[in-house]
């Protein structure tokens, strides 16, 4: 496979755009811990995502408010509250995530034997 991007639309590529709002290591997690357990606090985010870092969480959830997919809710209490959310736009992945470990879960197994065309 050459390092070429032969992507006819590259320039404008919805696939792209849904990437850069959904990828990375951290989003897909987050999004499934406030699926999953509704508003969170930020301490909950960091215990409930084994491995992220307080930087990369802050970074993280500040981008996904940045496109939509969180809102940050702080409640003027003592000491301040401040939870997280998922927004309509993120809900609506919901479905995707679903199929998406439907098919993980469907495709599992040892990778497949090379053939003897692909070993030569």
């Amino acid at each position: 496979m050459s390092g070429a991007h032969n992507c006819p639309c590259a320039e404008t590529c919805a696939l792209q755009g849904a990437l850069n709002s959904i990828g990375g290591k951290w989003k897909l997690p987050i999004l499934c811990s406030l699926l999953a357990n509704g508003e969170s606090r930020y301490n909950e985010l960091l215990k409930n995502i084994r491995g992220i870092s307080n930087t990369m969480l802050s970074k993280t959830l500040k981008e996904m408010e940045d496109d939509g997919l969180v809102v940050r809710s702080e409640y003027l209490e003592v000491p301040i509250r401040v939870e997280y959310g998922l927004t309509e736009k993120a809900r609506a992945l919901q479905p995707i995530l679903v199929q998406l470990i439907q098919w993980s879960l469907a495709n599992r197994g040892p990778a497949a034997a090379p053939t003897d065309d692909a070993a030569r």
